[in-house]
């Protein structure tokens, strides 16, 4: 008998669980996005310089990596409904406490304790997809999901830093604790995916009895899209965190953040169909060359004394859909790399590379800047978008020749 998660007809916001996931994913993800460009300029304001504006989204980074690193050891122990409900708490109740210091060290310890919850937060919230919904639907049910990350960015990520310059920081602050109001919805998924859990042991038993080496090809398929994935969420990173100190105007940092999140957001949803229906390996390589395209046009925008604002708004916007096309590629690649039983494994690898990406993004662009320009760190990671491309393209080159042999 089919498990209705499984069921291929009927929307997949009926499906149980989901829109709790939608819900808690949505409301973390808005604190989340609320202090990302904030918490940097709350640095500045303290009197740190572009280097140390960069360590505090960097920290929070090392810390969400670190964290997703015991994950599935965490889900296996405590199981999925405690952890949900403390991640959320602790990526929402230490948004209030900024309001008290805008000395960095106090900055970087505050944003250590929100990256363990944000990393509860992303391992969960992308494991639950592939728990809920089957195989078959992933592109669609991650495009969903996508969404509901997408939108509060949208939404907040461009309008966070005109909240705290014209109304105040403290504001952003206090709304950055948005996620703890996720802890009932967290907890009522947390039960309906031990409950799957539950229903899937038997075939688990099976799975987990295949061949290793079938176990070891798997887990080794997650490179490539681990790969791209940081390739593209490195310059993500750094747009997120510094548009706002070179866009030379919020006005100018507004329309271009929300020229970016929108177009992630749409192309997260939009991608989902084509990858159910071709496979994501076909769009790799097409939209790194795209992501790097909208990069050079990004670092030509700021060089030279500008912004040229309508270039870098375009840029921001090339740039965006990208990133939210390979989000959405790049986990449905995880998945179908690796048996059921291994998804949250595959969700953590795929997270690691995502915050890694972000977290390098907000360093190496940072202390690039420090030393030369802005513009010289945009540019860096556009080489970086060109040379994890080419690597698609032989990596796919390489399967399609081993296809053909066998």
């Amino acid at each position: 008998m089919r498990h209705p998660s499984t069921s291929p007809d009927g929307p997949i916001t009926r499906v149980p669980g989901m829109r709790a996931l939608l819900t808690m994913s949505a409301l973390g993800f808005a604190g989340y996005a609320l202090l990302l460009p904030v918490a940097p300029l709350w640095a500045v304001h303290g009197g740190a310089d572009s280097g140390g504006a960069g360590l505090v989204n960097a920290v929070l980074m090392l810390a969400t990596v670190l964290t997703q690193t015991m994950m599935p050891t965490a889900l296996r122990r405590v199981g999925w409904r405690p952890t949900m409900v403390a991640g959320v708490l602790l990526l929402g109740l230490p948004s209030a406490l900024f309001v008290l210091t805008d000395a960095l060290p106090w900055l970087l310890v505050l944003s250590a304790v929100r990256g363990m919850g944000f990393a509860v937060l992303t391992v969960c919230g992308s494991s639950a997809v592939a728990a809920l919904v089957d195989g078959p639907r992933h592109g669609r049910a991650i495009g969903l999901y996508g969404l509901s990350i997408a939108i509060p960015q949208l939404l907040l990520v461009p309008g966070s830093a005109w909240i705290a310059e014209t109304l105040d920081f403290p504001v952003v602050f206090a709304l950055g604790a948005l996620p703890a109001l996720a802890a009932p919805a967290a907890a009522v998924l947390g039960r309906r995916l031990q409950q799957v859990e539950a229903e899937h042991d038997e075939h688990d038993v099976a799975e987990k009895s295949g061949p290793a080496s079938a176990r070891r090809r798997g887990l080794l398929g997650l490179a490539l899209p681990s790969l791209v994935l940081l390739a593209v969420t490195t310059p993500g990173g750094a747009l997120l965190t510094f548009t706002p100190q070179f866009a030379g105007s919020v006005a100018v940092a507004v329309v271009g953040l929300l020229g970016f999140t929108a177009a992630t957001a749409f192309s997260r949803w939009a991608v989902g169909g084509p990858a159910d229906r071709h496979g994501p390996r076909a769009f790799l390589a097409p939209l790194l060359g795209l992501c790097a395209a909208g990069l050079v046009v990004c670092a030509w925008a700021i060089a030279d004394g500008g912004p040229r604002a309508v270039a870098l708004v375009l840029g921001m916007t090339v740039v965006g859909l990208s990133y939210g096309s390979l989000q959405n590629l790049t986990l449905v690649e995880a998945f179908a790399a690796v048996p059921r039983r291994s998804h949250p494994t595959a969700s953590t690898v795929w997270n690691i590379g995502f915050d890694a990406g972000t977290g390098l993004g907000s360093l190496v662009v940072g202390f690039v800047a420090a030393g030369t320009s802005f513009a010289a760190g945009l540019a860096t990671t556009a080489v970086l978008c060109v040379v994890v491309a080419i690597a698609v393209l032989v990596a796919n080159g390489t399967r399609d020749r081993t296809g053909r042999t066998a």
